[in-house]
């Protein structure tokens, strides 16, 4: 059983849903990447999503798309990003993390070798933004011969066909992009969300994230009710970049955020 599974079962048994920080790796400075995600285990998180920097972030708001940015400034590479993975795989074994990112720098490297890479670091997950499932075949081939689980984004538009394709190619769980918009959009109907979930179930028994437009404490809490998983990123991101200019404090940041939310998903 992969990491990600396991985490999604242990938290099945204890009737705890998972909460799922993005960062981007080296934002804002690479030195700090690999404290920051113990920063969020500590805080209670259960699976860390990585983003790798790229140059043209096409799924992402402009807080995430500047994050890449200054990730870039210091040259921060796929390379680099599965460096940090194995440096927080040193002292932790346990917390499931998944790269997200774009195609490019994945066909750079090539399909075989990023796949034998990525589990050599200890990545576990990998959700690439820009290849449908129609066109994965090579890649997923080669995630699965690494034992990798290939994480799938379904929307508010996927149509009952694209939500059975989606499920017959993912692993780990489906994340469900809750509005229709970049990272970091406002105006998330609970309602809505909880309606194209139960569409998704219908047609998979894998456990289902919900992000894009989770905010505080009190949305977490709420998706918490309907979902598996809830993921945050731009409210973290927006954090870090508050305090790009005094790296010290960004670790204090984003554990209270994140105590915040866990608590309150707890008390649910």
């Amino acid at each position: 059983m992969s990491r990600i599974s396991a985490c999604f079962s242990d938290l099945k048994a204890r009737n705890r849903t998972a909460l799922l920080p993005f960062i981007t790796a080296g934002d804002p400075h690479p030195g700090i990447t690999v404290g920051l995600m113990h920063d969020m285990v500590d805080a209670g998180v259960d699976i860390i999503e990585l983003g790798v920097p790229f140059s043209d972030p096409m799924a992402d708001g402009p807080v995430i798309q500047r994050a890449s940015e200054r990730a870039l400034e210091h040259h921060v590479s796929l390379h680099d990003v599965l460096d940090m993975v194995r440096e927080f795989r040193q002292h932790n074994d346990r917390t499931p993390v998944i790269l997200m990112g774009y195609l490019n720098p994945i066909e750079v490297m090539g399909y075989a070798e990023f796949a034998r890479s990525a589990a050599d670091a200890g990545v576990d997950g990998v959700l690439t933004v820009d290849i449908p499932p129609e066109e994965s075949h090579d890649l997923i081939q080669s995630l699965r011969s690494h034992s990798l689980d290939a994480i799938y984004l379904a929307a508010p538009t996927s149509h009952r066909h694209r939500l059975e394709l989606i499920a017959d190619t993912a692993s780990g769980f489906i994340y469900y992009v809750s509005l229709k918009g970049v990272t970091g959009s406002a105006n998330l109907v609970l309602d809505e969300v909880a309606a194209k979930l139960a569409e998704i179930r219908e047609v998979t028994d894998m456990p289902l994230g919900v992000g894009f437009g989770i905010k505080d404490a009190r949305m977490a809490a709420a998706m918490s009710k309907i979902a598996d998983a809830v993921v945050v990123g731009s409210s973290l991101v927006s954090r870090i970049e508050a305090n790009a200019s005094e790296p010290d404090k960004i670790g204090a940041e984003l554990k209270q955020l994140l105590q915040e939310m866990r608590t309150a998903m707890d008390a649910v």
